[in-house]
């Protein structure tokens, strides 16, 4: 079985639970091996967390020529810049689906998404690229994700929702259900408060909180 090479760009909290849940997924139908953290802060080169070494982004080039990037930060903004410097390094990206994760064939997964343990994934969704679902979310049917939008932990959505790109909703919050001809909208940038509910379309770059949501400044 060939092991795949990761540098996780990221060193923060998000980045040891991805690290971590890659490594969990060795010893399935594919094998990883985390090579290193890649930050940005010279400050925190030439550290060992978890067992795994902080560096730059060109020494990880450097070092692991054929290591394949994931991005080791929550925040979809953070997450794109990073990305990108990434594949300006000449970094590819590895999608990365975790063994515990109810998946349909019916979904296509755009490269550099991560979704995480515990999660379910039904059927006719579409996820962007960077796409970052986490622990212990559901997914269901007609669902459509821009690249690099987030959900955090236990998440919810329903069927027939749109979300744009960089959508970020906060841990524990549930979005209703829209229709095949008139779906749920999302719009991009949009950040979804933790614990919220949303029963109606979010406008593109608004924030939403509460039961149910509404916007705030």
């Amino acid at each position: 079985m060939e092991t795949k090479s990761i540098a996780v760009y990221g060193a923060g909290a998000c980045a040891r639970e991805l690290a971590w849940l890659i490594q969990s997924c060795s010893g399935h139908e594919k094998s990883y091996e985390v090579l290193c953290f890649i930050d940005d802060n010279e400050a925190h080169h030439g550290r060992i967390v978890n067992d795994i070494p902080v560096m730059g982004l060109n020494e990880a080039r450097s070092r692991f020529p054929d290591a394949r990037a994931v991005g080791g930060i929550g925040y979809p903004d953070v997450r794109r810049t990073l990305m990108e410097k990434a594949a300006v390094a000449g970094f590819g990206f590895e999608t990365i689906i975790h063994p515990r994760v109810e998946i349909s064939r019916w979904v296509e997964i755009g490269i550099g998404t991560v979704i995480c343990a515990g999660s379910i994934v039904t059927t006719n969704i579409i996820l962007g690229e960077h796409v970052q679902i986490n622990l212990d979310c559901t997914v269901c049917h007609d669902v459509i994700m821009g690249d690099y939008t987030t959900l955090a932990p236990g998440v919810h959505v329903s069927g027939c929702v749109h979300m744009g790109r960089g959508v970020y909703i906060g841990a524990g919050a549930v979005i209703i259900n829209g229709t095949l001809d008139s779906p749920l909208t999302i719009g991009d940038g949009a950040v979804i408060g933790a614990g919220a509910c949303v029963t109606k379309s979010v406008a593109a770059g608004a924030t939403v909180v509460g039961v149910p949501a509404t916007p705030v400044s």
